[in-house]
């Protein structure tokens, strides 16, 4: 299915330009916290390939394609080799970074979604391991970061969310067999927006009702 949606060429195009990105903010996450640069290269890795392991593992798609296809490998340690010289200038780009992590969690969600579909499972499940994939390397990131996981956090603007839509988008289309290029490409941009406007508006998820809580919310 997904050779249906993207030749081969331009889907590896793609999970590589995702993977870099997710790089940057693991090393930018490691620099943060005064990591040497092994540290450096092992969050750059896990944020980038976290994700789809953890899909490929459930899946049964062994072994994963992080281990198939040395770009994969290879290409988090470019990013991390570039935060380690130029990390000044990185964080001056944050927010051109963030836009394109917006568009990797897009795009990681809904192939996710198909790829866990193809080898079988329901749609229900498929929706949640393409929500795994988007978000998994980022939770995996902060916590061997000592960080609480910045989706499961008030203070942080809607990350999960958007995946959460891209990824129900896509097994609708399958359910009603219209899932296409185009079909999925929408859905891609969709949670690319809806992260986009996230950021823009600090749009969060509700608290508790009548919570008695009374932490007040971090400085970043």
């Amino acid at each position: 299915m997904l050779q249906e949606l993207f030749t081969p060429s331009v889907q590896h195009v793609l999970d590589l330009m995702g993977i870099f990105v997710f790089a940057i903010s693991g090393a930018l996450l490691a620099v943060r916290k005064n990591f040497d640069v092994f540290g450096m290269a092992v969050l750059a890795e896990v944020t980038a390939l976290g994700g789809g392991m953890l899909r490929d593992l459930i899946i049964g798609a062994v072994p994963p394609a992080a281990f198939t296809d040395l770009g994969y490998f290879v290409t988090p340690l470019v990013a991390t080799a570039l935060v380690f010289f130029l990390h000044p200038q990185v964080e001056r780009i944050q927010v051109g970074v963030n836009v394109f992590d917006a568009a990797g969690l897009g795009l990681f969600c809904v192939t996710g979604t198909t790829k866990a579909y193809e080898y079988g499972l329901g749609l229900t499940a498929s929706a949640g391991l393409g929500l795994a994939t988007a978000v998994g390397g980022g939770v995996l990131r902060d916590v061997l970061a000592n960080e609480v996981p910045s989706l499961l956090r008030w203070d942080r603007d809607l990350y999960a969310v958007p995946a959460m839509v891209g990824a129900t988008m896509v097994v609708l289309c399958i359910q009603f067999d219209v899932l296409n290029a185009a079909t999925s490409g929408f859905a891609v941009v969709t949670a690319f927006v809806l992260r986009l406007l996230a950021m823009r508006f600090h749009w969060r998820a509700p608290r508790a009702w009548n919570r008695r809580s009374q932490a007040v919310e971090e400085t970043p």
